[in-house]
Protein backbone atom coordinates (compact mmCIF):
# COMPACT_ATOMS: atom_id res chain seq x y z
CA UNK A 1 0.00 0.00 0.00
CA UNK A 2 0.77 3.73 -0.73
CA UNK A 3 -0.61 5.95 1.12
CA UNK A 4 0.25 9.54 -0.38
CA UNK A 5 -0.67 12.86 1.60
CA UNK A 6 -0.76 15.05 -1.37
CA UNK A 7 -4.04 13.46 -2.73
CA UNK A 8 -5.95 14.48 0.30
CA UNK A 9 -6.10 18.06 1.40
CA UNK A 10 -4.73 18.19 4.83
CA UNK A 11 -2.60 20.47 6.97
CA UNK A 12 0.01 18.06 6.53
CA UNK A 13 0.25 19.78 3.22
CA UNK A 14 1.23 23.33 4.87
CA UNK A 15 3.61 21.24 6.54
CA UNK A 16 4.84 19.75 3.32
CA UNK A 17 4.86 23.32 1.81
CA UNK A 18 6.88 24.97 4.95
CA UNK A 19 9.60 21.87 4.87
CA UNK A 20 10.11 22.94 1.01
CA UNK A 21 10.11 26.80 1.67
CA UNK A 22 13.64 28.35 1.11
CA UNK A 23 12.74 30.95 3.35
CA UNK A 24 11.19 29.11 6.07
CA UNK A 25 14.11 26.54 5.95
CA UNK A 26 16.09 29.47 7.23
CA UNK A 27 14.25 28.83 10.57
CA UNK A 28 15.94 25.52 11.80
CA UNK A 29 13.76 25.12 14.35
CA UNK A 30 10.64 25.68 12.62
CA UNK A 31 12.06 23.36 10.17
CA UNK A 32 12.30 20.35 12.51
CA UNK A 33 9.07 21.08 13.97
CA UNK A 34 7.39 20.37 10.91
CA UNK A 35 9.18 16.94 10.43
CA UNK A 36 7.97 16.84 14.04
CA UNK A 37 4.46 17.03 13.14
CA UNK A 38 4.53 14.90 10.22
CA UNK A 39 5.74 12.16 12.24
CA UNK A 40 2.87 12.59 14.83
CA UNK A 41 0.67 12.65 11.93
CA UNK A 42 1.79 9.45 10.17
CA UNK A 43 1.71 7.83 13.38
CA UNK A 44 -2.32 8.86 13.74
CA UNK A 45 -2.69 7.25 10.41
CA UNK A 46 -0.40 3.94 10.84
CA UNK A 47 -2.52 3.73 13.96
CA UNK A 48 -5.55 2.95 12.36
CA UNK A 49 -3.90 -0.12 10.40
CA UNK A 50 -2.68 -1.63 13.29
CA UNK A 51 -4.69 -4.54 16.34
CA UNK A 52 -6.51 -3.61 18.78
CA UNK A 53 -8.00 -5.63 21.85
CA UNK A 54 -11.06 -4.31 24.50
CA UNK A 55 -10.55 -4.10 27.66
CA UNK A 56 -12.76 -2.67 30.67
CA UNK A 57 -11.80 0.44 32.47
CA UNK A 58 -12.65 1.75 36.29
CA UNK A 59 -14.02 5.56 36.42
CA UNK A 60 -14.92 6.86 39.33
CA UNK A 61 -18.45 6.39 38.32
CA UNK A 62 -18.43 3.01 36.89
CA UNK A 63 -16.98 0.76 34.08
CA UNK A 64 -16.03 1.72 30.46
CA UNK A 65 -14.94 -0.62 27.73
CA UNK A 66 -11.87 0.96 25.23
CA UNK A 67 -9.72 -0.12 22.48
CA UNK A 68 -6.27 0.09 23.18
CA UNK A 69 -3.48 -1.80 21.10
CA UNK A 70 -2.93 -4.99 21.65
CA UNK A 71 0.92 -4.47 20.98
CA UNK A 72 3.46 -1.12 20.49
CA UNK A 73 5.32 -0.61 17.40
CA UNK A 74 9.01 -0.03 17.06
CA UNK A 75 9.99 3.32 16.01
CA UNK A 76 12.93 2.13 13.22
CA UNK A 77 15.07 5.57 12.38
CA UNK A 78 17.68 6.26 10.03
CA UNK A 79 20.40 8.87 11.63
CA UNK A 80 21.04 12.03 11.41
CA UNK A 81 17.80 13.55 9.52
CA UNK A 82 14.85 10.96 10.41
CA UNK A 83 15.12 12.15 13.82
CA UNK A 84 12.89 14.81 14.06
CA UNK A 85 10.04 12.78 12.06
CA UNK A 86 11.08 10.53 14.79
CA UNK A 87 9.99 12.50 17.75
CA UNK A 88 6.77 12.84 15.99
CA UNK A 89 6.24 9.22 15.82
CA UNK A 90 7.19 8.58 19.28
CA UNK A 91 4.92 11.73 20.80
CA UNK A 92 1.73 9.58 19.65
CA UNK A 93 3.39 6.04 20.28
CA UNK A 94 4.92 7.00 23.77
CA UNK A 95 5.35 3.33 24.88
CA UNK A 96 6.96 2.34 21.90
CA UNK A 97 10.82 0.77 22.13
CA UNK A 98 13.39 2.51 19.30
CA UNK A 99 15.97 1.44 16.68
CA UNK A 100 18.30 3.66 15.63
CA UNK A 101 20.53 3.24 12.39
CA UNK A 102 23.54 4.60 10.83
CA UNK A 103 23.47 4.90 7.14
CA UNK A 104 25.15 7.33 4.78
CA UNK A 105 25.80 8.22 0.92
CA UNK A 106 29.56 7.40 0.62
CA UNK A 107 30.80 9.03 -2.35
CA UNK A 108 33.61 7.96 -4.34
CA UNK A 109 35.99 9.96 -6.35
CA UNK A 110 34.34 10.09 -9.75
CA UNK A 111 31.06 10.96 -8.07
CA UNK A 112 29.56 8.18 -7.64
CA UNK A 113 28.37 6.86 -4.23
CA UNK A 114 26.88 3.79 -2.13
CA UNK A 115 25.34 3.56 0.85
CA UNK A 116 27.67 3.02 4.12
CA UNK A 117 25.70 1.34 6.78
CA UNK A 118 27.84 1.39 10.25
CA UNK A 119 25.54 0.39 13.38
CA UNK A 120 21.98 -0.61 14.16
CA UNK A 121 21.03 -0.46 17.92
CA UNK A 122 17.46 -2.13 18.18
CA UNK A 123 15.12 -3.72 20.81
CA UNK A 124 14.07 -7.24 19.79
CA UNK A 125 12.10 -7.02 16.63
CA UNK A 126 10.64 -10.79 16.85
CA UNK A 127 6.74 -10.47 15.94
CA UNK A 128 6.79 -6.66 16.14
CA UNK A 129 5.63 -4.07 14.08
CA UNK A 130 8.16 -1.77 12.77
CA UNK A 131 7.94 1.79 11.42
CA UNK A 132 11.11 2.75 9.59
CA UNK A 133 11.33 6.87 9.03
CA UNK A 134 13.81 8.75 7.16
CA UNK A 135 12.56 12.07 6.03
CA UNK A 136 13.88 11.81 1.92
CA UNK A 137 12.88 8.68 0.07
CA UNK A 138 15.75 9.31 -3.05
CA UNK A 139 16.74 6.78 -4.85
CA UNK A 140 15.28 3.99 -2.03
CA UNK A 141 18.93 2.61 -1.38
CA UNK A 142 18.95 3.19 2.10
CA UNK A 143 15.80 2.46 3.19
CA UNK A 144 16.34 -0.75 0.98
CA UNK A 145 19.53 -1.26 2.59
CA UNK A 146 18.65 -0.63 6.11
CA UNK A 147 14.79 -2.56 5.83
CA UNK A 148 16.35 -5.36 4.62
CA UNK A 149 19.20 -5.88 7.34
CA UNK A 150 16.57 -5.74 10.11
CA UNK A 151 14.53 -8.20 8.17
CA UNK A 152 17.19 -10.65 8.09
CA UNK A 153 17.68 -10.24 11.27
CA UNK A 154 14.69 -10.51 12.54
CA UNK A 155 11.21 -11.87 11.62
CA UNK A 156 9.24 -8.90 11.30
CA UNK A 157 5.33 -9.09 11.33
CA UNK A 158 4.79 -5.57 9.11
CA UNK A 159 7.26 -3.37 8.19
CA UNK A 160 5.71 0.91 7.75
CA UNK A 161 8.08 3.25 6.11
CA UNK A 162 7.70 6.49 6.18
CA UNK A 163 8.87 9.59 4.13
CA UNK A 164 8.00 13.40 3.92
CA UNK A 165 9.11 13.41 0.31
CA UNK A 166 10.02 10.63 -2.11
CA UNK A 167 10.96 10.39 -5.22
CA UNK A 168 9.20 8.34 -8.50
CA UNK A 169 12.23 6.04 -8.94
CA UNK A 170 12.76 5.73 -5.10
CA UNK A 171 9.37 4.39 -4.61
CA UNK A 172 10.05 1.78 -7.47
CA UNK A 173 13.20 0.55 -6.10
CA UNK A 174 11.35 0.13 -2.70
CA UNK A 175 8.41 -1.70 -3.83
CA UNK A 176 10.48 -3.94 -6.20
CA UNK A 177 12.51 -4.68 -3.22
CA UNK A 178 10.38 -4.78 -0.30
CA UNK A 179 6.51 -5.32 -1.99
CA UNK A 180 4.93 -6.02 1.93
CA UNK A 181 6.08 -2.70 3.03
CA UNK A 182 3.95 0.16 3.65
CA UNK A 183 4.47 3.18 2.30
CA UNK A 184 3.32 6.59 3.90
CA UNK A 185 4.78 9.50 1.71
CA UNK A 186 3.97 13.36 2.21
CA UNK A 187 4.77 14.08 -0.97
CA UNK A 188 5.83 12.20 -4.81
CA UNK A 189 8.09 14.11 -7.03
CA UNK A 190 8.96 13.01 -10.58
CA UNK A 191 12.58 14.08 -10.92
CA UNK A 192 15.85 13.91 -9.68
CA UNK A 193 19.00 15.46 -10.06
CA UNK A 194 22.59 13.90 -11.21
CA UNK A 195 23.48 13.29 -7.72
CA UNK A 196 20.24 11.74 -7.09
CA UNK A 197 18.84 14.68 -4.82
CA UNK A 198 14.83 15.31 -5.50
CA UNK A 199 13.50 17.82 -7.67
CA UNK A 200 11.61 19.96 -6.34
CA UNK A 201 12.22 18.42 -3.48
CA UNK A 202 13.31 20.22 -0.49
CA UNK A 203 17.18 19.96 -0.04
CA UNK A 204 19.61 18.14 2.51
CA UNK A 205 16.97 17.33 4.88
CA UNK A 206 19.68 16.56 8.01
CA UNK A 207 21.85 19.86 6.76
CA UNK A 208 18.44 22.34 7.43
CA UNK A 209 17.74 20.06 10.54
CA UNK A 210 21.00 19.83 12.05
CA UNK A 211 23.32 22.50 10.32
CA UNK A 212 25.50 22.07 6.99
CA UNK A 213 27.45 18.78 7.62
CA UNK A 214 31.39 18.50 6.65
Amino acid sequence: MIYDLSKNNSIARTFIAELRDEQIQKDAMRFRKNLERLGAFFAYEISKTLKYKEIDTQTPLGIATSSVLEQQPVLATILRAGLPMHQGLLSVFDQAESAFITAYRKTKKNGDFVIQMEHISAPDLEGKTVILADPMLATGLSIVLCAKELINTYQIEKLHIVSAIASAEGIKHVRANLPKADLWLGAIDDEMTSKSYIVPGLGDAGDLAYGVKQ
